[in-house]
């Protein structure tokens, strides 16, 4: 597999391209990671992110992190098949269709007055921060961009004029497990109210996501993930994942393909709901939503993340960091790869004081940064 590049275009802070410094995160570089056991990359493989079918999205490759720790969880229930129907029924007039002029997506309802909760690059294209949102009914409404948070792709929108919508309901993503029974609801290939049934895959997934073609969609790094082999199609971004108690665990983003092929093959990507709610009510608010920022772009390596450049003036810099050091820990985290580093920024915030290990021409050293806010 090879990594093609994003978008034309500079890439933002927080974006993965492997020139582009890190934001949230460090970004993985283009090269493959070494390690089978780490990591596996999908020979065949691309991402999509799952804009609307009337554009065709670039394909990068992606790497899957381990699986995580094994944890014990009270989680929904097994249910009898016989069971998703009601469940699906019960779920379906939370989620809505999302139309710009040149894609569409999907979409959860957060409040009886309006927003919506949706992936950024469902939206980043609408003119004039105006997008047209159907709900369930069949019945639509404009409604406009009220913040975005790209470093985690996602985007809330307020429909205009309307009251009375069903508000999902939203549960504990990280109380699910692999094997647990999902539904994905949205609107793939704008087939609006599409429901489809699988089970998470796996926990804690990085992926290396992009689209071309689009201008400022760069390649980004997006972490902590849920996969899913529950069947979506570009369309589905911003759709609802859903557990047997009929609770949204997650907001779908991405998935992997196959060839020159953009349709489903069973690997798909859904943004943890503790996440996607957290951001979604600073959003609401109209807050900025705060990400780490460590300042260094890094590649794989044979030992950990290679430091491939340093911004002047970042935490990295002001650490002592250079170009060539190879770090192998982040505060308690072993860092065994590019994305590994991605992650443990990202989970970071804005002012935590974290050491770092890290090899210089063999020699292991230790420095402190102080996580900075991402511009």
């Amino acid at each position: 597999a090879t990594t093609q590049p994003g978008p034309d275009g500079p890439q933002p802070p927080w974006s993965a391209g492997p020139q582009g410094p890190a934001g949230p995160g460090a970004p993985a570089g283009s090269s493959v990671p070494g390690r089978i056991g780490r990591a596996l990359v999908l020979g065949v493989a691309g991402l999509v992110l799952l804009a609307g079918s009337s554009i065709a999205g670039g394909v990068v490759a992606l790497a899957l992190d381990d699986d995580p720790e094994i944890r014990t969880y009270t989680t929904p229930p097994i249910i009898n098949s016989a069971d998703l129907p009601g469940i699906a029924a019960a779920v379906q007039d939370s989620v809505v269709s999302i139309g710009t002029d040149n894609s569409g997506g999907s979409g959860v309802v957060l409040t009886e007055d309006g927003f919506v909760l949706t992936n950024n690059h469902v939206v980043e294209d609408a003119q004039g921060g105006v997008v047209r949102v159907v709900f369930a009914d069949g019945k639509s409404a404009d409604a406009r961009v009220v913040g975005t948070d790209p470093p985690t792709d996602l985007a809330v929108v307020k429909a205009e004029g309307v009251s009375g919508l069903k508000p999902a309901k939203f549960g504990d993503s990280d109380a699910m497990r692999v094997g647990d029974t999902v539904l994905a609801l949205g609107s793939p290939l704008g087939l609006q109210g599409s429901v489809t049934a699988g089970i998470i895959s796996a926990r804690d997934r990085s992926i290396v996501a992009g689209q071309q073609g689009f201008p400022g969609r760069g390649v980004a790094t997006i972490t902590g993930l849920l996969q899913t082999d529950a069947p979506i199609n570009p369309g589905n971004s911003g759709g609802a994942l859903v557990n047997t108690k009929g609770e949204v665990i997650g907001i779908n983003t991405a998935i992997a393909t196959s060839g020159q092929s953009s349709g489903n093959i069973g690997v798909g990507f859904a943004i943890p709901s503790n996440k996607a709610k957290a951001v979604a009510e600073a959003l609401q608010r109209g807050e900025k939503v705060s990400h780490a920022y460590l300042g260094v772009s890094v590649t794989t390596g044979e030992s950990g993340a290679v430091v491939a450049s340093v911004m002047p003036g970042s935490p990295a810099d002001q650490a002592g960091l250079q170009v060539g050091d190879v770090i192998t820990r982040f505060g308690d985290q072993t860092i065994a790869e590019s994305s590994d580093l991605v992650a443990a920024v990202q989970a970071g915030k804005v002012g935590d004081r974290v050491e770092l290990t890290y090899l210089r021409n063999g020699q292991e050293r230790r420095a402190t940064v102080t996580l900075a806010e991402a511009s």
